[in-house]
C-alpha cells in the first residue's frame, strides 16, 4: 500500500505544472497533502526574494519521545521545474515512468518531493525515535534561490539530505564547484551593411572575437568553461548595434572559478577594444562550491544506511550545483545523493518504480541509523 501510494503521489505530482516562479499550485497541493495527514507546516517568507511563485514549505512529523530533545532529521527536495511547452503526462512503460510528450518528465524533483511525502506519511503514521524535518524549496532552477533565501537558524535539524542528483542510487557527491555567471552587453555602432558598412561597429563582431579567445569546454577535472547564449542585431542588412553574451565559469576549488571569470571578462574587453565599441560586463555568483570533510556524521550516516539497503556507496564530484550548496554556504550541512533519476531537463528523462521504492528505503534508513547514533 505504502509503495502503490508512493507511485501514485509521484504521478500526480508530475502532472501539476511549477515552472520556476509559479510554483503555487505544487505548494498548494503539498500543504494539503500534510493537512490532510496532520502534519504541521508553515510556508516561509521567501517568495519575494527568491522571485518565486510561493515560499518554501517546512514541516514536520515528530518522534514518539520528547521533540525538543531527540535528534532531528531533514530532507530537501525542490518544488519547481524548468520549463516546457506542454502540460505534462506520466506514462508508466512496465515500470519505468516518462513524459508521454514532448516535455521533461519533472522527476527532477518531484522524484524525491513524492519520497519524502511517503517517508513523512509513513512515520506520521508510526513515528520514531528521531524528528523529521521536511522543506521543500522554491526556484531551485534558477539559481538555487528558494533555498538561499531559507533562514537555516529556524530549522529544528542539525544536518540534513537533498535528495537532488540524476545518477546512480548509491553515489554521494562529496564536493560540488563554485558556479560564476557571465553576462556581456556589447554596443556598437548600426549603419547599412551594403550601402555603408565602414560606418559601423559590429557588436557581434565583437562578441565573436571575445568568444574565440576564450577557453571553453573542459580546462581540467575539476573546472569548466561555457558560453550559452549570444544575440543581437536587427536584420541582416544592419551592422549589429548590439549584442548579449551569457556564458559561465565553474570549479571546485573557487580561487580558479574566479580566476576562469575574471579570463573571459578580460576576453570581453579585449575584444570591444580592438573593434571600438563598448562594453558592459557582469559577473555573479550564483552558488559557491564545497567539499564535505571525511569525518562528516551525516556523510556517515548515509554511508550505513546505503550499505544495510544493499547499496555500495560511490563518493563523487559533481560539475552541478544543488539546493546543497546555498545551505552549505549558509552554514547548514547538507549532504547531496543521487536518486536514481536520468536525462533531467529533456524530454528523454525517466524514473523507474524500482528507484523510487529503492530511495524510499534508504531514507527510512538514514532515519533510523540517525536514531541509533
Amino acid at each position: 500500500m505504502s509503495e502503490e501510494r508512493l507511485l501514485e503521489r509521484f504521478v500526480r505530482l508530475c502532472e501539476i505544472p511549477s515552472v520556476t516562479g509559479n510554483e503555487r499550485a505544487m505548494t498548494d497541493a503539498l500543504a494539503a497533502e500534510l493537512t490532510e495527514l496532520g502534519i504541521p507546516f508553515r510556508e516561509d517568507d521567501s517568495a519575494g526574494p527568491a522571485r518565486a511563485g510561493a515560499g518554501n514549505l517546512i514541516a514536520h512529523v515528530a518522534p514518539a519521545g520528547d521533540p525538543e530533545v531527540a535528534e532531528w532529521v531533514s530532507f530537501f527536495a525542490h518544488v519547481d521545474t524548468v520549463p516546457h511547452d506542454e502540460p505534462i503526462v506520466v506514462t508508466d512503460d512496465d515500470g519505468v515512468f516518462r513524459s508521454a510528450g514532448d516535455t521533461i518528465l519533472g522527476a527532477d524533483n518531484k522524484a524525491a518531493v513524492a519520497v519524502v511525502m511517503e517517508l513523512a506519511a509513513r512515520l506520521a503514521a508510526e513515528p520514531g525515535e528521531v524528528g523529521l524535518e521536511l522543506v521543500f524549496t522554491v526556484a531551485e532552477e534558477q539559481g538555487l534561490r528558494g533555498a538561499a533565501a531559507l533562514d537555516v537558524e529556524v530549522l529544528r535539524s542539525k544536518f540534513g539530505y537533498v535528495l537532488d542528483h540524476a545518477t546512480a542510487i548509491g553515489e554521494v557527491i562529496v564536493a560540488a564547484p563554485t558556479y560564476k555567471k557571465l553576462i556581456a552587453e556589447f554596443r556598437g555602432v548600426e549603419s547599412h551593411a551594403g550601402m555603408r558598412p565602414e560606418d559601423g561597429r559590429s557588436a557581434i563582431g565583437a562578441a565573436t572575437a571575445a568568444i574565440a579567445t576564450m577557453d571553453l569546454g573542459r580546462l581540467d577535472a575539476d573546472t569548466t568553461a561555457n558560453i550559452g547564449v549570444i544575440d543581437g542585431g536587427t536584420a541582416p542588412n544592419v551592422v549589429a548595434g548590439r549584442c548579449h553574451v551569457e556564458g559561465e565559469a565553474r570549479a571546485l576549488d573557487a580561487g580558479r572559478a574566479e580566476a576562469v571569470a575574471q579570463s573571459m571578462v578580460d576576453a570581453c574587453s579585449w575584444a570591444a577594444g580592438e573593434a571600438g565599441v563598448d562594453v558592459d560586463v557582469l559577473v555573479e555568483t550564483y552558488f559557491r562550491g564545497y567539499r564535505v570533510k571525511p569525518s562528516s556524521r551525516p556523510l556517515a550516516i548515509a554511508r550505513a544506511a546505503l550499505e544495510t539497503c544493499g547499496v555500495e556507496p560511490v563518493e563523487i564530484t559533481t560539475g552541478g550545483g544543488s539546493d546543497a550548496n546555498a545551505l552549505r554556504s549558509a552554514g547548514f550541512e547538507a549532504l547531496l545523493l543521487a536518486n536514481g533519476t536520468w536525462a533531467n531537463h529533456t524530454s528523454d528523462e525517466w524514473v523507474s518504480a524500482e528507484a523510487l521504492v529503492q530511495m524510499l528505503d534508504i531514507c527510512a534508513e538514514i532515519v533510523a541509523e540517525a536514531g541509533r547514533g
